[in-house]
């Protein structure tokens, strides 16, 4: 099959590989039909790169057809639909049943002393294959894939890998008086879709900060109030302040993470980590690694005093420093985490009727052959070409 494939830093490559195979009696083979190219992606293409090793299929937003059934699935059958979530659980352990899917404990990581294994997704996170691929070898087919139905188009359903419920999570998390304010920094995917489930939550006041025309335009589109951070952080914060009567937003949603602007030092020390040899590089990370982190800090000036700041966006420096003292001050509070995605599934999946509130079938900029993907990683991590949510289409050459 054709799969994309780390080759190094800014290089990926559509390769063929092996077809994927039943290896346990609930696994699934799914026939990819559309996969997305998330934010989480450009980590590996730019700052994780010492936790890959070539070869390496990436992507972790699949939906497709099954192909392949193992001999103890008793819940799907070749030829249902179904959409892969990104975090490997089981569905079953104490964790899942806490609604703590991303922490699941049949596939922790414990010697990376990380959470639940995502597909395409690095050393840290158990090295499953990815879905940026023709095919796609899915573990737990009795309960991880989410069967959804024939009919609609892929758009209606594919961000239930993980847009839709790490977004869900972030708004969630943030926890926004209904007559309140949220601010959401960054309107690439997820902060875009923020902006979209708190709205139809109703909240009451929604701003969106980015630098990009295009992604502000687009929230503005659809009645989110927008700030361009090109202006400057004293420029963005008196905005905001006069938006909230001079208290500060009560929640922020962070929904860039470590590969803000505005860190240069940070910046610096991971794109050496980066070029390092892979043993040097990881350990460079797990112990000394510092993220860029002005989104962050924007965050916890922005949020009002008692207030909440929601994290959406990756972070994965060990040494990143945080001002303690104002965050204790301000008495804010702070949640964070991978998205646990079954947990939302419930709530979303009535959000994609044919009535279509959030906007989801006109919510990808760019549908590109698989073939294309390096070009679109290139564009999209430049930001070019309006470039807010990617969907690579594969085109199968051969079955299973």
């Amino acid at each position: 099959m054709r799969a994309l494939t780390f080759h190094g830093r800014r290089d990926v490559r559509v390769d063929t590989v092996p077809d994927p195979v039943i290896q346990q009696p609930d696994d699934v083979i799914v026939q990819v039909t559309s996969s997305g190219l998330c934010g989480s992606d450009l980590h590996l293409y730019e700052v994780l790169t010492p936790f890959l090793e070539e070869g390496d299929v990436l992507g972790h937003e699949p939906m497709g057809v099954v192909a392949e059934t193992g001999p103890g699935v008793t819940e799907l059958s070749v030829g249902d639909r179904v959409v892969i979530p990104f975090n490997v659980n089981c569905g079953n352990c104490w964790t899942c049943d806490q609604g703590l899917q991303s922490q699941c404990e049949t596939t922790q990581n414990r010697e990376m002393g990380t959470g639940a294994s995502l597909f395409g997704y690095t050393k840290l996170y158990g090295q499953v294959p990815g879905g940026q691929a023709e095919y796609l070898r899915v573990p737990f087919g009795n309960s991880l894939p989410i069967k959804v139905p024939s009919g609609p188009p892929d758009d209606r359903f594919v961000y239930l890998s993980d847009v839709m419920p790490t977004a869900y999570q972030a708004v969630q998390y943030a926890d926004t008086p209904a007559d309140g304010t949220l601010v959401v920094l960054g309107l690439g995917p997820i902060g875009d879709m923020c902006t979209r489930l708190a709205r139809h939550l109703g909240v009451r006041q929604v701003i969106g900060i980015d630098r990009v025309p295009e992604r502000l335009q687009r929230a503005e589109a659809r009645g989110t109030t927008t700030i361009d951070l090109a202006q400057g952080d004293r420029e963005v914060r008196a905005a905001v302040h006069a938006l909230t009567q001079g208290r500060g937003a009560d929640a922020v949603i962070d929904a860039v993470g470590m590969e803000a602007h505005g860190s240069p030092v940070a910046a610096a020390g991971q794109k050496l980590a980066s070029v390092l040899p892979s043993a040097v590089g990881q350990k460079m990370m797990q112990t000394a690694g510092s993220d860029r982190t002005a989104a962050l800090l924007l965050a916890i000036e922005l949020v009002r005093r008692g207030g909440t700041i929601s994290l959406s966006g990756v972070y994965g420096g060990a040494a990143t420093p945080l001002p303690l003292l104002t965050l204790f001050d301000k008495q804010i509070q702070l949640r964070m985490g991978q998205a646990n995605v079954w947990r939302w599934i419930p709530d979303l999946l009535p959000l994609l009727d044919d009535d279509d509130p959030l906007g989801v079938e006109g919510f990808a900029t760019h549908r590109v052959p698989l073939e294309q993907a390096p070009d679109a990683y290139r564009m999209f991590q430049e930001k070019k070409d309006g470039a807010v949510k990617v969907l690579f289409i594969p085109e199968p050459t051969a079955g299973v």
